[in-house]
């Protein structure tokens, strides 16, 4: 990518993420309330995956590609929570183009993974109920991960098409962006050069059109929420996943009350 350059003709090193603002009584606040949900999210998806490689019975497709979802959770608030709390922490909310501009393909890479496993999901359900005799054929676990390795691979695939636009084009967007994260699809014209019109069009196709009438409530939603409630929605409800907590709670007891020799 060629020098960060402004529309006013400046030359942007670092980009401004405006986030909550500056309230010095709400930040600390603030901080706290993401530092706890970002730990829980972590653990919870942690949690998931720990019991679905442990427990036998919980490899089954269904679990597999939860698993996954809970591992691309991980990664997803990894990638955009720890930024936002070191800005409400020490109040310094600058970031070099550069970092800015890989967060966004991080992100764009485990919306895409996610996104696809979701799908995975819905048509591993369809099949189970609606061809359940024919379910073992169809979801082996060689087609499970064709579908996890695809899910990924159009992720990365699609950061890197744009990613090459990008390498080609100039930053000419504003320097203050009023988002919580480097969501920079949503920036009005942050490119400019010979490519410019066809990168329009490619990132368009991430950028929700609801998503311009409610700035920071969808960030808030899809940077915390989800991958605080997908552990609940998906997993922790089931009966599988009960029974597997109780087995290893009752292991974690047994371990601890062994004899040392």
């Amino acid at each position: 990518m060629e020098k960060a350059e402004g529309g006013n003709g400046t030359f942007f090193k670092e980009l401004i993420l405006l986030g909550f603002g500056n309230g010095p009584v709400l930040q600390p606040l603030l901080f706290l309330l993401f530092l706890v949900i970002y730990l829980v999210a972590v653990a919870g998806n942690l949690l998931i995956v720990v019991l679905v490689v442990a427990d036998q019975h919980l490899h089954t497709p269904m679990y597999y590609f939860v698993a996954n979802l809970s591992t691309v959770e991980i990664c997803y608030v990894s990638t955009t929570l720890p930024r936002l709390l070191a800005s409400l922490l020490t109040g310094d909310r600058t970031i070099s183009v550069q970092n800015c501009i890989v967060q966004f393909n991080v992100y764009i890479i485990l919306s895409n993974a996610e996104c696809n496993l979701l799908t995975a999901m819905c048509i591993d359900r369809y099949l189970a109920i609606c061809h359940p005799l024919r379910y073992p054929a169809l979801m082996n676990s060689r087609v499970c991960g064709h579908m996890v390795a695809w899910a990924w691979i159009y992720g990365i695939a699609y950061s890197i098409m744009l990613q090459a636009f990008i390498l080609q084009s100039t930053y000419c967007g504003a320097k203050e962006l009023d988002f919580l994260f480097c969501d920079i699809g949503r920036v009005y014209r942050p490119f400019c050069g010979t490519n410019y019109r066809t990168m329009q069009v490619v990132t368009s196709l991430v950028i929700p059109v609801i998503d311009v009438i409610f700035q920071k409530v969808i960030d808030v939603w899809f940077l915390v929420m989800v991958p605080l409630l997908n552990p609940i929605l998906y997993c922790l409800r089931n009966k599988e996943v009960h029974q597997s907590l109780r087995k290893a709670r009752v292991a974690l007891v047994a371990f601890r009350h062994k004899p040392r020799v």
